[in-house]
């Protein structure tokens, strides 16, 4: 039998990735669809795809019955701090578990990989606790922390695959010529991760960005509330909801995931697969 795929499953299987493809797009365009119509036609027995009327009215309203914009800068704030302190902790982490194998560090990894089944429920009360001993719930620091540690043990996962990718004997060339373990680090060893680091950071920062539920729990005050947590305000009671600035504000806040994972994609599957194959 012949290695190479036949036509005919060759095409099925392009058909399958458009029908994929389709099926993952549709929610985004309609959003896109449903921010840019008048209210006659959101009411409208007869949807269209395409507004025949559109309009900036559903943006203009979203600004003026909610703090976007406050609560944009509280997201950017969490999610900026987020990445920063995540890469900063898992950057040497990963490194030792890179450079020094043992069974301590495959125990380590195998937690890292375990712990991402953990469901939020599960995390949220006895994060609450610790959280309420610090006297940080309500606040953006505490979220912080959250974020944090839910976003380490993926950063770990990618950087220890960057790390591994950088061939050691470029840090035993560096130390034959006179150059300490610090001095490798920072001049051989951290430029090569750069790239790593960066899209790290964008994972750890589109992660915290999108998250809904801790914020939800942690944060009480609407001054210190997240943008996906303001955007539940556009529901009324018995799940009735102000659909056209809703769909605005919700397009708004989905612009800078897309824009930044459209970025960081590449480097996401490179970080998932650098070091898987020895050389």
């Amino acid at each position: 039998m012949s290695l190479r795929t036949s036509r005919p499953v060759r095409a099925g299987q392009y058909l399958a990735l458009l029908c994929y493809l389709v099926f993952l797009a549709f929610p985004f365009l309609w959003l896109i669809s449903t921010a840019f119509k008048p209210a006659p036609e959101l009411g409208s027995l007869h949807p269209t795809w395409i507004p025949e009327n559109p309009t900036l009215d559903n943006f203009r309203q979203a600004f003026d019955e909610q703090p976007l914009l406050r609560a944009a800068a509280n997201s950017l704030i969490a999610a900026l701090s987020a990445g920063v302190i995540a890469v900063l902790i898992a950057t040497p982490m990963a490194y030792v578990m890179a450079r020094h194998r043992s069974r301590l560090s495959t125990a380590a990894t195998g937690w890292v990989v375990v712990s991402q089944a953990f469901p939020f429920v599960l995390l949220i009360i006895p994060l609450f606790l610790v959280l309420k001993n610090l006297h940080l719930i309500n606040t953006l620091w505490g979220l912080i922390m959250v974020y944090v540690v839910w976003a380490l043990p993926f950063a770990l996962w990618m950087l220890v695959g960057y790390v591994r990718a950088v061939p050691p004997e470029l840090e035993e060339a560096a130390a034959v010529d006179g150059a300490g373990r610090l001095r490798t680090l920072v001049s051989v060893t951290a430029p090569l991760l750069a790239p790593g680091i960066v899209a790290t950071a964008l994972f750890a920062f589109i992660t915290a960005w999108n998250e809904f539920f801790f914020a939800l729990v942690l944060l009480k005050t609407p001054e210190k509330q997240t943008l996906p947590v303001v955007l539940t305000h556009f529901l009324g009671a018995e799940g009735a909801s102000d659909l056209g600035p809703l769909a605005a504000a919700a397009f708004l806040a989905t612009l800078p995931s897309l824009v930044l994972f459209a970025v960081i994609q590449r480097r996401i599957t490179g970080g998932m697969f650098a070091g898987a194959v020895k050389s």
